[in-house]
């Protein structure tokens, strides 16, 4: 309980440092904070329809901080999960493309396999490098992100361009029947919302309650240690980085299946990067997760209204987003050093 208060402190800490941050930015460049938070505030949870909007942006988001707990928990920076989201749209498009003629919802679910299987694929490569040829996974992970832009464009440009043109727009429309299943008067798909909460309840499971979590847990605290248990670190950090990027490549099957409905060249949307921020602010722990990528999420498409309505670059969500994380480094630096303060004591 103690542990629990603590965080929320930091957690309110962090949110009060960069409030007054981003409001001294605002009076510096002659803009009302005030005004501002609150068309970024209406901008987001204004209506359902903006709200909706707010959701299609926190579920991959969510998917992916998820599954990067899974490869810090090992101590590993899967910083190709960005990559891992575009080759997951790239698996899903594979299969849509297929059922255009007559295909069913079917192909809707078969796509998500693929994108995941796709995911994990590209996950297990530069895992492979790390735990076979020493090549540390964050040099592995932005080179295989550049490879994976490189393929979208070429597909997109290429052998899967609209007919008769090559547009920035994507790869030609889905048929509304192999759109991901939604509910009438919803904007966000119900059924994706639920993907993502069972895979939070799952994961809870997974990495709190189960020998594998424990395991996981082991190997990333002390790898040397867990071989005398009969451990092999090389296999936990590889099942780590494959749960990882399998959650990566859902995100990015549903992107494609449930959002745009095509392939675009911005398919990840930057998702992979800002999940790294998510759960940097989570302190690595799960339960604070899903309420930071909302966080976020809020901010992503409140700030659309910051042009429209203040004259605002919508970049402004991003210098609250940088701002969060230099505050948490703060916040997390200073508790760090009172504790070992207290421990030479």
């Amino acid at each position: 309980m103690r542990g629990v208060k603590q965080h929320v402190t930091e957690i309110a800490l962090i949110l009060g440092m960069v409030t007054l941050f981003t409001a001294l930015v605002l009076s510096l460049v002659g803009a009302s904070p005030l005004d501002a938070f609150g068309h970024l505030i209406k901008g987001s949870l204004g209506s359902w329809s903006k709200f909706s909007r707010v959701l299609n942006v926190w579920i991959p988001l969510t998917l992916c901080s998820v599954g990067l707990l899974y490869a810090f928990r090992t101590g590993l920076w899967n910083i190709g999960v960005e990559g891992q989201v575009v080759i997951g749209a790239i698996g899903a498009t594979a299969i849509l493309r297929f059922g255009m003629e007559g295909g069913g919802q079917m192909h809707v679910w078969m796509a998500l396999l693929l994108a995941m299987l796709f995911g994990v694929l590209w996950a297990l490569f530069a895992g492979s490098l790390k735990v076979k040829a020493g090549v540390h996974e964050i040099f592995a992970g932005l080179g295989l992100n550049f490879v994976a832009m490189g393929l979208v464009l070429w597909v997109i440009f290429g052998p899967w361009k609209r007919p008769g043109i090559a547009s920035m727009s994507g790869t030609q429309p889905f048929p509304r029947e192999l759109w991901f299943p939604t509910l009438e008067g919803w904007r966000v798909s119900p059924f994706a919302l639920g993907l993502a909460l069972l895979v939070i309840v799952i994961s809870a499971w997974l990495l709190y309650r189960s020998r594998v979590g424990l395991n996981l847990d082991a190997v990333g605290k002390n790898p040397r240690a867990v071989r005398l248990f009969g451990l092999s670190p090389s296999r936990y950090m590889l099942i780590a980085i494959m749960v990882s990027g399998a959650l990566a490549g859902l995100a990015g099957g549903l992107q494609v299946s449930g959002v745009y409905h095509r392939l675009i060249p911005a398919i990840s949307s930057g998702y992979g990067y800002l999940g790294l921020l998510v759960v940097m602010l989570a302190n690595f722990r799960l339960a604070p997760v899903p309420f930071i990528a909302l966080f976020f999420a809020a901010l992503n498409v409140g700030s659309i209204q910051l042009p429209m309505m203040m004259q605002l670059d919508s970049s402004l969500a991003g210098v609250i987003q940088g701002a969060c994380v230099l505050s948490a480094l703060l916040v997390f630096g200073l508790r760090g050093l009172k504790k070992r303060r207290q421990s030479n004591e």
